[in-house]
């Protein structure tokens, strides 16, 4: 009778799926840049919509460590191989910087989980600039090549890799000056210490507002849906699209990423894509995408991968033909 009794324990044991995965100790959210930023920005937002609905019992504790252009952030993940507590956000910099800079990682060394939205890119130029239209911005920049300056955030990064696209779209040259980040460049331009930046809407929109700046057009392939006003009776809606002003260079977005060091298990990706899932139907996730004029994208697995795949190659091509890309 034990004998049968042990048996039959010891087949339900095996018969028994493997519990799934589900945190029970704090969960660090790695932010690779600094207080403030886009991606800081991005991370809070998914820890304080998170901590509000009660869409996991773990606590989470946030880590800024955006040096080197956010290598730090990743570099630190990925020294955690398997490790299911540390949940990385990004943008496309965890793939493009090691294929530009020297960093001690592989962009295999962390995990795809989901890229939850697209940021958006423009040209902005001052807001008392004689330019009132991409057309005729890009017209002075093919009579007088490299006579307009840029200005953006780091160098071999979006920002330069989309003034680099522009460049060649054109058949012009422009000037590029790296600052810190998109919020130093906002002011700079507002400044008219550089001519233009391509700054995401977010960065610029409060200089906008202000009448400091004011936008030529945007590289997504229709323009922004209806909203209110931000400056001058005219919103986001009412910005062309880059190719509506004849530059053939429609669409340039950045995902926001996230990541889990490589070697985590696939409940583990499973446990944080649903939940980062459920914070993407939130309204508090809606209200941050409207504030931030960003696109509502969720992507995960193969179309996450498949994303990444064609971002990379396209992004290859430019730092070929500048001659960035680390061999």
């Amino acid at each position: 009778m034990l004998k049968y009794l042990s048996v039959m324990a010891l087949a339900s044991a095996v018969a028994m799926p493997a519990l799934a995965f589900e945190p029970n100790r704090p969960v660090e959210f790695v932010v690779t840049s600094g207080p403030g930023g886009g991606t800081d920005t991005f991370a809070r937002t998914v820890q304080s919509i998170i901590a509000k609905h009660k869409l996991m019992d773990a606590p989470v504790v946030v880590t800024n460590k955006g040096g080197g252009s956010g290598a730090e952030g990743f570099v630190y993940a990925a020294g955690y191989k398997g490790d299911p507590y540390k949940l990385t956000f990004g943008t496309n910099n965890e793939y493009l910087l090691p294929s530009v800079a020297a960093v001690p990682y592989k962009a295999e060394d962390l995990t795809p989980v989901a890229a939850m939205a697209l940021d958006e890119f423009l040209i902005w130029v001052n807001g008392k600039s004689d330019f009132s239209d991409a057309a005729s911005f890009v017209q002075r920049a093919k009579a007088k090549p490299g006579s307009i300056q840029f200005g953006g955030s780091q160098s071999k990064d979006t920002d330069q890799i989309l003034v680099s696209s522009l460049a060649e779209a054109v058949g012009t040259e422009f000037r590029y000056i790296p600052f810190k980040s998109g919020g130093e460049a906002a002011t700079q331009l507002a400044g008219g210490h550089i001519d233009a930046n391509v700054n995401n809407p977010n960065e610029n929109r409060g200089q906008w507002q202000a009448g400091m700046v004011k936008p030529l057009c945007v590289f997504r392939p229709e323009r922004f849906p209806e909203s209110q006003p931000v400056y001058d009776g005219k919103g986001w809606h009412d910005i062309q699209t880059c190719k509506e002003a004849g530059i053939p260079l429609e669409n340039y977005r950045m995902p926001r990423t996230v990541w889990l060091p490589a070697g985590a298990g696939e409940d583990v990706v499973a446990f944080y894509r649903d939940v980062l899932q459920k914070v993407s139907k939130m309204p508090e996730w809606q209200e941050y995408l409207e504030k931030t004029s960003q696109t509502d994208q969720f992507l995960v697995s193969d179309e996450f991968r498949g994303y990444v795949q064609k971002d990379k190659e396209a992004v290859t091509k430019v730092l070929e033909h500048e001659g960035w890309l680390i061999k």
